[in-house]
């Protein structure tokens, strides 16, 4: 994926800077329904998250996507920007309901033809283009027939890649299959937090399961219709688990916590199998091997050529005994129902003597390090890129137009120095993508929240590269970690 830096003369580096590896791939991701808008136009019908989003207290100040960004109407100035911030790849999501707006059926070409202007614009610019399949918007149709607890909605995730391999196969060398899926089955069938809001255990584990089959039958598609030359992944948002203390109660919370938030989607999709441990800890709530039926494990398991990595912080746990954790709160939205089926009674806690987030997350770079680590030992040789990392700030326009953000800068300083140790430890890291390119609705949190790396003014949707922004083109720009500034006493 993407190309490597202009061969000839190394620049000169000033003092300090750490390079990292050559053809190292520079990029910011957003999703289709945080950006687009549009979310009636040109036949685009609703999904999930529309539904949910203008169902009375399910997000914050009752925000909906409809306008977003404008991403939708704007994509040539964005592309612009991503030129001149020295972006050389493009992450973005597909609208399934904006090309096939009942999930079933021929697609509506109207929708297609955006992604297709959205791929030559990039390309005209220099900047390669990363599609995913499925950012967490199930069109509304198939959740009404049951959503992805029912395994016809995998047939219609494998019909639906088809269509989006036709139609963009020839300018995307890069695709993904599915964004986070641990989110889609256990935050949208679990806790509810997310679209489609269900509070249902059993249904989640079934959607996971479901959700693996769809990246498995998609992969199959996408082999069989892209040139050889395109790369396959699927992004998960593993979560770098640790026991609040060396008790072998806490070790087995994180255990637990492991088996239902990683390997579910690791096991299947890297080893061929779903975890003994998981299928104990769960077999109340799901009879295994009814679910899964002959055949779908080798499916399953088709082989990708990268490992997307979403990661933002850590995840530490304990038994309710070991200290006074939150059951409910893991840092996914407060809610009265788990997305933890089986482990509902894991406490969970944030690290001490660390900064945080706007979203109240541990600001904790060692926690990315281990964890590509932490992947590059349980499956070695297996390429990986940083698909999504970034952090929300209370950011804020200055009289004089700036967006100063120091505290995103050194989240970015931090994790990119952990890309680099890693590296240099042995893990295969082909890339990192920033979220969020710009800001953009935050899912349940409407637009109280900014990731972006560009300020959105959602009045007028005029875009200020932030401070972190121009820091960010620099390590572009010179393909290196700049030297940490010194810190005076």
């Amino acid at each position: 994926m993407g190309s490597a830096p202009a061969t000839g003369t190394a620049p000169q580096r000033p003092a300090g800077e750490t390079p990292f590896p050559a053809g190292f791939v520079w990029g910011a991701a957003t999703a289709a329904y945080q950006v687009e808008g549009a979310a009636a136009e040109n036949g685009r019908t609703p999904s999930i998250w529309d539904t949910f989003s203008r169902t009375p207290g399910k997000v914050r100040n009752g925000d909906t996507g409809d306008i977003a960004a404008d991403h939708y109407h704007r994509y040539r100035d964005d592309v612009a920007l991503m030129s001149r911030l020295g972006l050389k790849a493009y992450r973005f999501s597909v609208s399934w309901s904006r090309v096939q707006p009942t999930g079933r059926g021929p697609a509506v070409e109207r929708g297609l033809d955006f992604y297709r202007k959205l791929v030559d614009e990039l390309l005209e610019a220099g900047i390669t283009p990363v599609a995913t399949l499925y950012h967490w918007d199930l069109p509304q149709e198939l959740e009404d027939a049951g959503g992805w607890p029912q395994r016809v909605t995998a047939e219609r995730f494998a019909d639906y890649a088809a269509i989006m391999a036709g139609a963009l196969g020839d300018r995307v060398g890069m695709w993904t299959t599915l964004n986070e899926p641990w989110c889609s089955a256990f935050l949208g069938y679990g806790s509810g937090v997310h679209a489609p809001g269900r509070t249902e255990p059993a249904s989640a584990l079934r959607a996971a399961h479901h959700l693996n089959l769809a990246h498995g039958r998609a992969a199959g598609i996408l082999r069989d219709r892209l040139p050889a030359a395109a790369q396959l992944s699927v992004t998960l948002n593993l979560h770098q688990v640790r026991p609040l203390t060396a008790s072998t109660q806490d070790a087995d919370a994180a255990r637990r916590i492991d088996a239902v938030g990683n390997r579910i989607f690791t096991g299947p999709m890297l080893r061929g199998e779903y975890p003994g441990d998981l299928l104990a800890d769960t077999a109340h709530l799901v009879d295994w091997s009814g679910l899964v039926r002959d055949g779908d494990l080798a499916e399953i398991a088709r082989p990708v050529d990268v490992l997307g990595v979403n990661y933002y912080t850590p995840t530490i746990v304990s038994t309710p005994a070991s200290g006074t954790g939150d059951t409910r709160n893991d840092g996914h939205g407060n809610s009265d129902h788990s997305p933890w089926p089986g482990s509902e009674h894991v406490a969970f806690h944030l690290a001490e003597n660390r900064p945080r987030t706007a979203m109240n997350w541990s600001v904790d770079p060692e926690g990315l390090y281990d964890l590509l680590l932490d992947v590059t030992r349980d499956h070695p040789g297996l390429p990986l890129m940083v698909t999504e990392n970034g952090a929300a700030f209370d950011d804020y326009m200055s009289p004089e137009g700036r967006v100063e953000d120091p505290e995103r800068i050194a989240y970015l300083r931090g994790h990119l120095d952990a890309v680099q140790r890693a590296v240099a430890a042995g893990a295969d890291v082909r890339g990192y993508f920033l979220w969020s390119l710009m800001d953009n609705f935050e899912w349940a949190y409407g637009y109280s929240k900014r990731f972006g790396a560009v300020y959105v003014d959602y009045a007028t949707q005029r875009r200020t590269p932030k401070a972190s922004a121009h820091w960010y083109a620099d390590v572009i720009r010179h393909h290196a970690l700049p030297p940490a500034p010194e810190v005076r006493a």
